[in-house]
């Protein structure tokens, strides 16, 4: 295992404390005038799937916990399942919408995406920079509308809602950054 220091913590980064593993969800350096700096992070138990919030000071090394990623196709979803099946060895998994959060949200059927896995255990996913997603539902376009002109909500395939620029209609595929989960361009 490696270590590293608690300020260089970053949001997806999976550590371990004691029997846990747990998934950075947020976190925040915080340096008091007259005080030590210290890190304060909301964490998710991978394996219960709770909240923890953890204080850690500056100074202290943190156990970074080694994955190994499978390339692995996403099947299906069923209720709150996501099957993903491993394209070398026809093995198939599920990771539950726990743990995947608002990742599940760029799947769809048949992508190929990183499974990481932990001592043989199913982790999480490693999404690639950009998806390519169809417009399910918006509002009607404007004629004549440019990029830098009024955005709009738009409800994609897989029910995420990404802010669009106005020329944006319905049957259209764009192209939305996984990491900021914002509108690039049309596909």
């Amino acid at each position: 295992m490696a270590s590293i220091q608690a300020t260089k913590l970053r949001k997806g980064t999976l550590i371990r404390m004691g029997d846990a593993l747990l998934r950075v969800i947020d976190l925040h350096h915080i340096t008091p005038g007259n005080k030590r700096g210290h890190v304060q992070c909301k964490l998710r138990d991978i394996r219960h799937g709770r909240l923890v919030d953890h204080k850690f000071r500056s100074e202290d090394d943190v156990e970074r916990a080694t994955l190994e990623e499978h390339e692995m196709q996403f099947l299906y979803r069923d209720g709150d399942s996501f099957h993903f099946m491993n394209t070398a060895t026809y093995e198939q998994i599920h990771l539950s919408q726990d743990t995947l959060g608002d990742q599940a949200l760029y799947l769809l059927p048949e992508a190929k995406i990183s499974v990481e896995f932990y001592e043989a255990e199913p982790v999480g996913i490693h999404l690639p920079l950009t998806v390519d997603l169809k417009v399910t539902d918006t509002v009607p376009g404007i004629e004549g509308a440019t990029a830098a002109a009024q955005v709009k909500p738009a409800t994609m395939e897989t029910g995420l809602v990404v802010t669009v620029p106005a020329f944006v209609n319905e049957g259209d595929t764009i192209r939305i950054n996984t990491e900021t989960g914002e509108y690039e361009s049309r596909a």
